[in-house]
């Protein structure tokens, strides 16, 4: 029986080191392709113990932490977002940031991704925010590495009522599995606002 339930404060932060191992699992895989290690992960998880209103939403297979989703206030990752924001009319104290969506692919296709953005919108209307956004990496269709059966998300967004933000895009580094360094990677905003 698989379970997914809300985590915050002292439940948040047990789950933060197994979140981090999910990040580099699942981010392995097209496209974001990320060669991830355990120290990074751990100073990227800060973020959530910093953020009063963060939030991870947790599947579990037992006691076993198979999926996460997390969100924060978008004004706690400012430093990170400012840049693709700028020249918007885009407030960030109005918008929650869903940030990594992250489950085994044994698990895929069971409705948990559904139940991701349910219950962090959820979460964010209780901070009283009137979107949420998040923001997908861009690749090339041609990039040797895409995998032949590839579906990309973009039908599961916008049936969940997300568009892209046209020009809003964040660029992060990061190194790509079978690289040496790290490369620049632009990574698309998709938002919707939320009805109370």
């Amino acid at each position: 029986m698989i379970r997914v339930e809300v985590l915050t404060g002292s439940a948040l932060e047990a789950a933060l080191e197994d979140v981090a191992r999910l990040r580099i699992a699942v981010f392995r895989d097209w496209p974001y392709l990320y060669d991830g290690d355990l120290d990074y992960e751990k100073r990227y998880m800060q973020s959530y113990r910093d953020s009063e209103g963060a939030v991870v939403v947790g599947s579990f297979d037992g006691d076993r932490l198979v999926g996460a989703a997390t969100g924060t206030p978008m004004e706690d990752h400012a430093d990170d977002f400012a840049a693709a924001f700028a020249g918007t009319d885009e407030r960030l104290e109005n918008v929650f940031y869903c940030a990594e969506s992250v489950l085994l692919p044994g698990y895929r296709g069971r409705g948990i991704g559904h139940r991701f953005f349910d219950l962090r919108e959820d979460h964010a209307r209780n901070l009283g925010r009137t979107k949420t956004a998040f923001c997908a990496v861009m690749r090339p269709g041609n990039h040797p590495m895409r995998p032949e059966n590839y579906r990309p998300l973009d039908d599961f967004w916008s049936k969940r009522g997300y568009a892209k933000l046209p020009g809003v895009v964040a660029r992060f580094r990061w190194k790509d599995v079978g690289d040496s360094v790290q490369t620049e990677k632009p990574l698309q905003f998709w938002m919707r606002g939320l009805e109370r």
